[in-house]
């Protein structure tokens, strides 16, 4: 199972640490969910996720408030257990002396922000959905063509890298080569970055590795991308029969989602560079309502009606 340490959340989502700084590296969060404690507050723990961030905001401080001092910190005590990683309190509200008490017991670091409660909320779940989602590690290039996430896939020696690096060339950018860490933020979109080792990094045969941000500079690197189509390159065979019109609809389905895919045909003299962008601005087109396809079934379709008419 993946986890987080309290002191990686702090550092991403710009959190201050309130107590417990020996503990940060101890501490592991092993889900993206949060809880907000305010039916614990009034006693009821029979469904207490304990292994969540407990986040507090003004509801949950100005209730704990309104408690006796004695149970203030029986709840706070039942609050802060074991499992639980961290407690968080937004809008920089004052921390309860109870909650500080129990939390030092149990070596659990209080963090704190400025940010209103419904914010830090969103910044924390959208991190550690990212860091804590299902994983697959895939041999390919991801490329950021005109803000749409582009795998290259294909066999080794196709040429994913090199059309990657003309790609780079004419003004897009590099997220992943030779291996893609692809991750589901939802149900609907899957997203990939490349393996810190390799981050910003492209392997050109006979030349060796390069680092594209030190070469072409920091416009031409993403860190992560949302993955909208896969383009397999495949060597060129008379024995096999490519799509000419468009009108075949592949899909690959990663982590559960199906991607849209096309296979584009590899040969000497094809600049591939131009046609993997030509196949991702074609994509972008159908998915805003134009379709040349279509348009070339209707003109077809018109030629024949005005063909038949004048033969009568």
């Amino acid at each position: 199972m993946r986890s987080v340490t309290v002191k990686q959340l702090a550092d991403a989502c710009g959190l201050t640490v309130y107590s417990g700084q020996e503990y940060l590296d101890k501490r592991l969060i092993k889900t993206d969910d949060i809880s907000r404690p305010g039916l614990e507050l009034t006693g009821y723990f029979d469904y207490y996720p304990a292994e969540r961030v407990q986040l507090f905001g003004m509801t949950e401080i100005s209730f704990s408030q309104r408690l006796t001092s004695e149970n203030q910190l029986k709840v706070m005590r039942q609050l802060c257990t074991d499992e639980t990683p961290c407690l968080v309190v937004s809008r920089s509200l004052p921390v309860p002396e109870s909650m500080a008490t129990a939390a030092a017991e149990k070596n659990i670091p209080i963090l704190g922000t400025k940010s209103s409660t419904s914010r830090i909320a969103s910044r924390i779940t959208y991190y550690l959905q990212g860091q804590l989602a299902e994983r697959q590690s895939l041999h390919g290039v991801l490329v950021d063509i005109y803000g749409l996430g582009v795998l290259i896939t294909g066999d080794s020696g196709v040429g994913k890298s090199e059309t990657a690096l003309d790609l780079i060339k004419r003004g897009h950018r590099l997220i992943a080569d030779d291996r893609v860490e692809v991750y589901k933020k939802d149900e609907f979109t899957v997203y990939g970055e490349p393996p810190k080792i390799l981050a910003h990094l492209l392997e050109i045969r006979g030349v060796g590795i390069i680092d594209v941000m030190n070469l072409y500079g920091a416009g031409a690197v993403r860190t992560h991308a949302h993955i909208s189509l896969i383009v397999h390159l495949e060597n060129w065979s008379k024995d096999k029969q490519f799509d000419r019109l468009g009108s075949g609809e592949e899909e690959q389905e990663l982590l559960g989602i199906k991607i849209p895919k096309i296979t584009i045909p590899v040969k000497v003299g094809r600049n591939m560079a131009i046609i993997v962008e030509a196949a991702a601005m074609n994509y972008r087109a159908k998915t805003m309502g134009y379709d040349a396809t279509k348009t070339f079934d209707e003109n077809l379709n018109n030629l024949i009606k005005e063909n038949s008419t004048q033969n009568k």
